[in-house]
C-alpha cells in the first residue's frame, strides 16, 4: 500500500520560508516522477512542482525562482523549499506519486498524471 506523508506546513508571515517534506512508503516500482500540489479554498487542486528522472525539474510559473522541489532517493522522500512566500501561496499542500509510463513533459503538472496522494499539509502565509 502506498503512503505519502507530508510534513513540514504551518503559519508564516510574508516573505518566510518553509520546507516541505514527503516520506514515501510501499512504492512497489520506481515512478517516473513525483510531484507537489496545492489546493486553495474555492480553487482547483493545481501542479506547483515536479521532480522527474536525470534532474529534470518543472515548476509552474507562480512559483518559479522562489520554490525548489528536491529529493533524496536513500530517504524516500521529496522535499519543497519554498522563499519569498506570498500569501497567495496559502494552500493544503499534497505530494503525489506519477504514473508509470506517463510523461513528464506532458502531465507532470497536471492531477490525472498522480496516482497516489498523501493526505496534505496546511501553510498559511500572512501579510
Amino acid at each position: 500500500q502506498v503512503q505519502l506523508v507530508e510534513s513540514g506546513g504551518g503559519s508564516v508571515q510574508v516573505g518566510e520560508s518553509l520546507r516541505l517534506s514527503c516520506a514515501a512508503s510501499g512504492l512497489t516500482y520506481r515512478r517516473s516522477y513525483m510531484g507537489w500540489f496545492r489546493q486553495a479554498p474555492g480553487k482547483a487542486r493545481e501542479g506547483v512542482a515536479a521532480i522527474g528522472s536525470f534532474g529534470r525539474n518543472k515548476y509552474a510559473d507562480s512559483v518559479k525562482g522562489r520554490f525548489t522541489i528536491s529529493q533524496d532517493n536513500s530517504k524516500n522522500t521529496i522535499y519543497l523549499q519554498m522563499q519569498s512566500l506570498k500569501p497567495e501561496d496559502t494552500a493544503v499542500y499534497y505530494c503525489a506519486a506519477g504514473r508509470s509510463g506517463w510523461s513528464f513533459e506532458g502531465w507532470s503538472l497536471f492531477t490525472n498524471g498522480y496516482s497516489d496522494w498523501g493526505q496534505g499539509t496546511q501553510v498559511t502565509v500572512s501579510s
